[in-house]
């Protein structure tokens, strides 16, 4: 056989050349051997980062046979340029303060009191354990295809590859929302702690030049920071953090145990009815405890933030990783690379639970359900027959220390619910920019696209910082106006017809919980998508198990036993848990969130409950007729989709790692 001829030279497609250009010599941008690109994966709106090149170099039979000899295909994999990419320099170390610092905000604090106030101090326990058990359940699918695929806007797209594209844009923008809402009623919140002190609720100018504009502004200028610091602030914070709910819970035992004499220094007093509810808000005890488990749902959001910092987790880089021929690569170091991912998404739903749990138990210890210091669901109307005369506007925690008699207390712990309301508030700013980058930094945004891909492309860039600043700056002024609302008081001059400024302010408040609710209710739906698409995910490499084995496809042969670090982690008891985990979910969003509506019909709950769910499929389906797409889910019955699903992946892990 003679040796290749010359190639012919080709131009290449319109998309092709912003990947190529710095990556390939300048002349082979302009003109690539013909046939080059015959396997080239085109650059869609939803596709990989990378551009992979299969190039079959074709020579004919010098005695004119027409017998074509095909040399070995050899993959290229085209990294994004510096401004689609961001700067992996996060550690295991910052990564598991990240998921610290979105977990432990105000639902505790704030939502452990009102379910006390709601079911009784058996509520309390029995809703914490719950939902924690079903976070640890939903964690142990995310952990499993995060450790073989930490890439940006993951959540996204493990629903789009898995389960349907479209619906995989709609858990992203879902996941968007939660966390720029989340940004916005946590900064309202802080208003409502502030209040605590008299000085500052009587100066509505204070809240709206400080709490409102200035506190989110330093919260925005230090999301613009490298990650590199950024990381150690929040290791910092979250150190914090965890240090005061340590001291909180040592000063309610001491107070607890400091009881006065004659009474019981155990708190059992407080337990002698532990499933006394409130009668207005439940018909019985049963009703009660699933709203409890719907309001505790709000202490555990922030779980899965692991998942959006992950593209920015440090990577190993050694002299086997430089290598483009991706099959060194892909096998090498997978242990080391899930430690950094494993620990936080495993642990820390469970170090969750574990410290709602037993602070949620000394509160019940420290103040009895009746409590006019407890807060009451603010949806319930006045009650008539109660001793007590407007809600209370305090913690839980905050209420026992002021009860307590001990100087200064109630204020040092109210301090402490401000410092960890805005701190959470930055975090989860961080998480909001992460994931509208990740869902628009594979857009296309050059010419002949559509005019909001364009946009949306453009959230998709980083700075010189390599941080995504285009995509923070929106997603806090996204939702920025909400906490202004609070300003509104009403006008004492109004007409007798008219609402008086405190059925005004009523009404504010109200649609402010509104939104704040419907951001915890939305992640009930992310988390059901992803174990959603865990399900389908290891329904397709059991089904194909015998082809991945035989095609060598690496990182999702699970029951491969000669070579362990392959599959960086096996979660616990699957698919069993995965679909437990799934009902849960479902359960927990369809008829927990709806238990508030058992005993009549209120606006308010029926719309933090449900409006998000309305949204989310209203969404799913205006991108079905918008892209033309099949109503139906991802084909996984066929063994070679499977593997170029899989292939795909891994060209976006090894794209983002190569960058």
């Amino acid at each position: 056989m003679s040796q290749p001829a010359e190639s012919q030279l080709a131009e290449p497609p319109e998309w092709a050349r912003p990947w190529l250009s710095g990556v390939l010599p300048t002349q082979s941008v302009g003109q690539i051997p013909n046939g080059s690109l015959k396997n080239t994966v085109p650059h869609t709106p939803n596709s990989s980062p990378s551009l992979t090149l299969s190039p079959s170099y074709v020579s004919a039979d010098s005695k004119g046979t027409g017998i074509f000899t095909k040399c070995s295909e050899k993959r290229l994999v085209i990294t994004l340029g510096r401004d689609r990419t961001v700067n992996r320099s996060l550690r295991g170390i910052h990564l598991f303060m990240i998921t610290v610092n979105a977990t432990l905000g105000t639902g505790l604090y704030w939502r452990g009191g009102q379910i006390l106030e709601l079911g009784g101090p058996l509520t309390v326990l029995l809703s914490f354990i719950f939902i924690g058990i079903l976070t640890w359940a939903v964690m142990q699918c995310i952990t499993e295809m995060l450790c073989i695929w930490p890439i940006p806007g993951a959540l996204s797209v493990y629903v789009s590859q898995f389960v349907d594209e479209e619906l995989g844009i709609a858990v992203g923008v879902t996941y968007w929302f939660v966390y720029s809402m989340s940004f916005s009623t946590l900064v309202a919140t802080s208003a409502a702690e502030f209040n605590f002190w008299d000085y500052i609720h009587e100066r509505p100018l204070i809240q709206g030049l400080i709490i409102y504009l200035l506190i989110p502004l330093v919260l925005v200028c230090i999301n613009t920071v490298r990650i590199e610091i950024y990381g150690w602030l929040e290791v910092a914070t979250g150190s914090i953090k965890v240090i005061f709910l340590g001291v909180i819970i040592v000063i309610l035992i001491a107070i607890n145990r400091g009881a006065g004499p004659g009474t019981d220094p155990l708190g059992v007093k407080y337990w002698a009815s532990p499933v006394d509810f409130d009668k207005q808000a439940a018909n019985d005890w049963g009703a009660a405890l699933l709203m409890g488990i719907s309001i505790a749902t709000f202490a555990y959001t922030g779980v899965e933030v692991i998942a959006a910092s992950a593209l920015e987790a440090k990577w190993p880089h050694r002299e086997d990783e430089q290598s483009t021929t991706s099959e060194n690569f892909l096998r090498s170091h997978n242990a080391h690379i899930g430690k950094s991912f494993k620990f936080p998404a495993i642990f820390i739903p469970v170090l969750a639970m574990v410290g709602y749990t037993v602070s949620g138990l000394l509160a019940t210890l420290n103040i009895e359900r009746q409590s006019c210091d407890l807060p009451r669901l603010s949806w319930l109307p006045p009650d008539t027959e109660a001793v007590c005369g407007e809600p209370s506007n305090k913690a839980a925690f905050v209420a026992i220390a002021a009860n307590s008699n001990i100087p200064h207390l109630a204020d040092v712990f109210n301090g402490f619910l401000v410092f960890t309301c805005l701190s959470c508030a930055g975090t989860n700013l961080y998480i909001a920019s992460r994931t509208l980058f990740g869902i628009t930094s594979r857009l296309d945004g050059g010419e002949g696209q559509r005019w909001y891909l364009r946009v949306f492309a453009w959230f998709g860039k980083t700075d010189r910082r390599q941080v995504p600043r285009r995509a923070m700056i929106f997603s806090a002024v996204a939702f920025w106006w909400v906490p202004f609302l609070q300003l509104i008081r009403g006008n004492s001059n109004t007409q007798s017809s008219e609402k008086n400024p405190v059925e005004t302010r009523a009404s504010v408040d109200k649609f402010v919980e509104i939104l704040s609710q419907m951001s915890y209710s939305a992640v009930l739906i992310v988390w059901a998508c992803e174990c959603l698409a865990f399900i389908r995910f290891y329904q397709c490499i059991s089904q194909h198990r015998e082809y991945l084995e035989r095609e060598n496809v690496p990182h999702v042969q699970r029951w491969n036993e000669r070579d362990h670090d392959d599959y960086p982690y096996r979660s616990h008891s699957q698919p069993l848990t995965a679909y437990l985990a799934l009902l849960g979910c479902i359960f927990v969003s369809l008829v927990a969130n709806g238990a508030a509506l058992w005993n009549g019909f209120y606006l308010l709950p029926f719309l933090a409950s449900y409006l998000s769910v309305f949204v989310f499929v209203g969404l799913w389906v205006l991108l079905k007729i918008m892209r033309g797409a099949k109503w139906s889910f991802v084909d996984l019955s066929q063994p070679d989709k499977v593997a170029r699903i899989f292939r795909h992946l891994h060209d976006i892990r090894l794209s983002v790692t190569q960058s």
